[in-house]
């Protein structure tokens, strides 16, 4: 394999090998929450680091077997590819600009407040992992490469593990807490809204949801200086 597979393997491997184990938990009593956050952190930097090197060196080979095409994406699914995309970026951003129960080092405050399940919140809450999902369902739409399925699979797969990692480590540590908070909430989004658990509040949303919309613009926009493709 070469330094981007690599990359990616490992990647994978320390957010749902380790991240969504049982491994974590022995860990964090080695050597407790904070120093393990911020090796993990610093993991996660340097092989993304090192799969961003190892992807551009790809790319720059044409002969590299990962760049042969698996599919021929037809050019109808172009703009449902864009669209798709467009609205994950935008419900990832907003979702790391909301604070709550399932945001890192906000787990235990946020299940004080009167309406944990606020905002985006109301939606999904985990409204950056399903944004991920979905960049990561338009751009399968549109790549056929062996790269691509490998890539924007392998960040699904995170996506389903960590979920249910999340809600698993949330609800041992508060059960009431984050009992309440989950049966206003769901994991889909707009499920717990279809049920009448919930309610949608746009307002509420406000200016994080329009900075999601800005940076996803922003992004297909300078698509093609950034990444060598114009989406436009």
């Amino acid at each position: 394999m070469n330094g981007f597979a690599w990359a990616l393997a490992l990647f994978v491997l320390i957010h749902v090998g380790l991240s969504a184990t049982g491994l974590r938990a022995k860990l964090v009593g080695r050597i407790g929450e904070g120093p393990y956050r911020g090796f993990f952190a610093l993991a996660s930097l340097a092989l993304l680091a090192w799969m961003i090197q190892g992807f551009a060196a790809m790319r720059d080979d044409p002969f590299d077997a990962l760049n042969e095409a698996v599919w021929a994406p037809p050019l109808w699914l172009h703009w449902p590819g864009l669209v798709i995309s467009l609205l994950g970026v935008a419900l990832a951003i907003t979702g790391v600009l909301t604070p709550g129960p399932t945001y890192a080092g906000f787990e235990t405050s946020s299940l004080k407040r009167p309406d944990p399940a606020h905002g985006i919140l109301r939606i999904s809450r985990h409204p950056f992992l399903w944004g991920v999902a979905l960049w990561s369902l338009g751009h399968l739409l549109v790549n056929g490469e062996r790269f691509a399925l490998m890539l924007f699979g392998a960040l699904g797969l995170m996506v389903v593990f960590g979920a249910r990692s999340i809600d698993r480590k949330a609800r041992a540590r508060n059960a009431e807490g984050w009992d309440a908070f989950e049966d206003v909430t769901s994991n889909v989004p707009f499920a717990a809204i279809a049920q009448g658990r919930n309610r949608l509040a746009l307002g509420e949303i406000g200016w994080r949801g329009l900075a999601g919309l800005a940076v996803a613009f922003a992004i297909a926009w300078a698509h093609g200086w950034l990444f060598g493709f114009s989406v436009l």
